[in-house]
């Protein structure tokens, strides 16, 4: 299977429709179409199907394209490392992110970098820590930023600075918002929304067993998107301070949780990680800016 017809094959499916694809990929539509039923022969399978509307997957279809974009971006990621491996001047790093204000140590740090390395590209991916990490695991990204303590038997990491506070964003005429901080009696009642993380992890931590007696009525891994979901009468959003909007024109407001539950970043990166050159002096300045603590933290080897 060659990587120009996975590439075809994602365009398609991207744009639903043939001729529209082959005028983006600079081919005749007669040659995209028979490349794609090459495809399908050699796969055993029907990709496509024909509606009024366009072209639409099938399910192998489906399976193909998300198997081809991972194999596309490591292909590209590959060839930009090869490409930087002459070029110490800059080159391109993919770096996963959880949503925290803690991440300004990180945009710091890219700052400096980038004073002495100006084609430095930095590419930023937002999740939850499972995605994170399967993403970093594959090779998709050169570190993580991740608000759980690290698996020590795959990663080195850094802590950044501080630590993020969870609390619950409300409405502000709701009854708790009258209260300077909440506990978890105040939450058995309330229609909650939080991340897939927050329920499976922190939740114990702070409130133990009484975690089965919350009532969560949906998950998000993007506070932006469940501070919408509070301000349309949804429920209240457990997330970290920093993070909703609570101006005065949102309607809403944070309180937090009491006793505090509060929660460290760390930036990690895979054991024994060979690093392009760019990758490898991030790492360094990573080091250099937030190692202070490195008996701590830092669980690799002297070699940098």
């Amino acid at each position: 299977m060659e990587i120009r017809l996975l590439r075809y094959f994602v365009e398609i499916a991207r744009e639903g429709n043939m001729t529209r694809a082959a005028q983006k990929l600079h081919v005749s539509q007669s040659a995209l179409s028979k490349q794609m039923k090459e495809l399908e022969t050699d796969l055993h399978h029907e990709l496509f199907r024909r509606t009024r509307a366009g072209l639409i997957l099938t399910d192998a279809g489906m399976m193909l394209r998300n198997r081809a974009e991972d194999i596309l971006e490591m292909v590209d990621k590959t060839e930009d490392e090869f490409a930087a491996l002459d070029e110490i001047t800059g080159g391109d790093v993919s770096i996963g992110c959880a949503e925290s204000h803690l991440i300004a140590y990180l945009a710091q740090a890219i700052k400096e970098f980038r004073l002495t390395y100006p084609r430095f590209r930095f590419h930023l991916f937002s999740a939850d820590t499972d995605p994170l990490a399967e993403r970093l695991d594959r090779g998709l990204l050169d570190f993580a930023v991740i608000a759980e303590p690290p698996d020590l038997s795959k990663y080195n990491y850094l802590i950044f600075p501080g630590t993020d506070r969870w609390g619950l964003v409300m409405q502000k005429d709701h009854p708790l918002a009258a209260k300077t901080a909440i506990t978890v009696d105040d939450l058995l009642d309330e229609d909650l929304i939080c991340s897939p993380q927050c329920i499976r992890f922190d939740m114990p931590l702070w409130c133990g067993e009484k975690t089965d007696q919350l009532r969560f009525i949906g998950t998000d891994n993007l506070a932006y998107n469940g501070t919408i979901c509070v301000r349309q009468g949804l429920g209240s959003l457990l997330t970290f301070e920093h993070l909703a909007n609570t101006s005065e024109e949102t309607g809403l407001t944070f309180r937090p949780l009491e006793p505090a539950l509060e929660v460290k970043m760390y930036i990690i990166w895979k054991k024994y990680q060979v690093f392009s050159p760019i990758a490898n002096l991030f790492r360094k300045k990573l080091i250099a800016m937030y190692g202070a603590n490195r008996s701590e933290a830092y669980t690799g080897d002297d070699s940098y």
